[in-house]
């Protein structure tokens, strides 16, 4: 399940025997939406795949909970993606560029965080950013976003897939699912509002085909020590695992017992990074219960689960198991 209709999920539908469930792009889902298809058979085996995973589920994977396998190779043929990062003072600058570049043949990504304005939040809105481009380049700027019917969703892709727009202004509609192999420029208008793992999706848009390609951030300063560190990460690496790590310690692994992805964790003792020792020893004792007690019947069970319920955690090992 990719692309846009990420709440999709088949929740009246019923298997016969569903061993696996495949869910890509998993930052998309939340835990319940993960857990819901994991929980439509018995003992089915879940396999969640992204670019960037989630800092809860890179915290997963540390403390042994989840298995991982890491593809580090891009396909053949790929190029590394220049990304830089501009103030949006120099937006006049990026647009006279953008023109020169248009004119040797390539096509661009322009994403806005917003659709309308928003007076709330000084962010540029898709619409706004829409007319001032084809005030300079005219017809050859097309638009799409979440809010369009789907066959207008559709026409601007096509649009744009078969060179009749060279420019597409976009929300973050094209975060996944989107192939243009001949776009070869994104610009990411107010990147410092965006999170490590949408840049790095969004980056992807582009670098798809043989050619060299381009990624712009553009920022709104001056920036806070945390924007700071999110761009720079995205400047020096295309690592999605490198990443997904830096955003784990930026932003904190959330509820690993909870439905939180992200945030500063829970722990009420623990600390992830100076207890690593003692919390591969708690795993494999938590490891070695559930194997004898999955049900928590016995003594020690039963002990386990006042625990969790002090610990305000007796509704978490359901939820373990949606990664």
């Amino acid at each position: 399940m990719t692309g846009v209709q990420t709440c999709a999920l088949p929740i009246y539908i019923e298997f016969k025997s569903l061993g696996i469930a495949i869910i890509d792009e998993q930052h998309r889902f939340g835990v319940e939406q993960r857990l819901i298809l994991s929980s439509k058979g018995k003992a089915v085996d879940l396999l969640v795949m992204t670019a960037t995973p989630i800092p809860r589920t890179l915290a997963l994977t540390t403390f042994g909970d989840m298995d991982i396998s890491i593809i580090d190779e891009k396909p053949i043929n790929r190029l590394e993606i220049d990304t830089r990062a501009l103030p949006l003072s120099r937006l006049e600058e990026i647009i006279d560029a953008l023109r020169r570049a248009i004119k040797q043949g390539s096509q661009a990504y322009w994403v806005c965080p917003l659709v309308e304005e928003n007076d709330e939040l000084d962010l540029s809105a898709a619409q706004d950013r829409l007319i001032h481009l084809q005030s300079v380049f005219g017809d050859s700027v097309g638009l799409i976003h979440g809010k369009m019917k789907n066959d207008e969703k559709d026409n601007a892709m096509e649009l744009f897939k078969s060179g009749v727009t060279k420019i597409l202004v976009a929300t973050t509609v094209i975060e996944v699912g989107v192939d243009v192999s001949s776009a070869n420029i994104i610009v990411i208008e107010h990147a410092e509002r965006f999170g490590l793992s949408q840049l790095h999706q969004l980056r992807g848009r582009v670098g798809r085909g043989n050619i060299k390609s381009t990624c712009i951030l553009l920022y709104k300063g001056p920036l806070g020590q945390m924007a700071k560190s999110r761009l720079m990460m995205i400047r020096q690496s295309q690592d999605g695992f490198h990443i997904a790590e830096e955003d784990l310690r930026l932003r904190g692994e959330g509820e690993i017992l909870g439905t939180k992805q992200a945030g500063l964790p829970s722990f009420k003792i623990a600390n992830l990074k100076e207890h690593a020792r003692l919390l591969a020893v708690a795993h494999d004792y938590a490891n070695l219960i559930l194997t004898k007690d999955p049900h928590l019947i016995s003594a020690q069970g039963k002990a386990l689960r006042i625990l969790l319920y002090l610990f305000e955690k007796d509704e978490a090992l359901r939820l373990l198991r949606a990664g």
